[in-house]
């Protein structure tokens, strides 16, 4: 995969696909839409404040790089943007509407857990469960083509894994060790309520058994 967006033109194409799937009837997008959509305050991960000659500079790359074309909009006045980067004339990637519907999140929203991805994915595409969302995870880092994600260490207190696309380059994965030491030291009063739970635990157990000889 030879892909490496930077951080504007990952929002970019982000937009792009994200219009092309919820709002077809304005798609392509002029650049006055465009502008918007990349500074977006909703569904927007970090909120950007992108003006138009950097939105219109970005694009330019994007259709040198043949991520992106533009087209005369009606009556020949208003130039209109759409992406190129995926199930595209004369472009070789192809995905699934479940395999973009992620990309697409993680591109506008960054790194996401499964559970997230399911719930921010639902105008883009659709996913029985989070095992579904799981599974479509694991073909995007399996891809011959790929891969297109990673998976991430979790962080502490958290339930789930995050995954991020590797469309902006490698992601930086922090070692086990840099997680512990990320981990919030246990105070003294965090370790004493420790100790009473453990003894309140054991006291329950011993009445457990207590009340099972009564039975017998």
């Amino acid at each position: 995969m030879d892909i490496n967006f930077s951080p504007n033109e990952a929002r970019i194409i982000g937009c792009l696909i994200e219009k092309e799937i919820t709002t077809p009837d304005q798609y392509p997008l002029s650049l006055n839409a465009l502008v918007n959509a990349c500074n977006q305050k909703s569904n927007r991960d970090p909120v950007l404040n992108l003006d138009e000659a950097t939105v219109q500079e970005t694009l330019d790359e994007l259709i040198k790089k043949h991520m992106a074309t533009d087209r005369t909009g009606y009556g020949g006045r208003v130039l209109k943007y759409k992406h190129r980067f995926c199930n595209a004339d004369f472009g070789s990637l192809e995905l699934t509407d479940q395999e973009l519907g992620i990309i697409c999140v993680m591109l506008l929203r960054g790194p996401r857990t499964p559970g997230e991805l399911r719930t921010q994915t639902s105008r883009l595409c659709r996913f029985s469960d989070v095992h579904e969302v799981e599974a479509v995870l694991q073909q995007l880092i399996e891809r011959k083509d790929g891969p297109f994600v990673v998976k991430l260490p979790r962080e502490p207190g958290k339930r789930e894994s995050r995954y991020a696309h590797l469309l902006s380059g490698e992601v930086e994965v922090p070692a086990a060790s840099e997680i512990m030491q990320a981990t919030p030291a246990l105070s003294p009063s965090d370790h004493e309520r420790i100790n009473q739970l453990e003894q309140q635990v054991q006291e329950l157990r011993q009445e457990i058994e207590e009340l099972k000889e009564l039975v017998l």
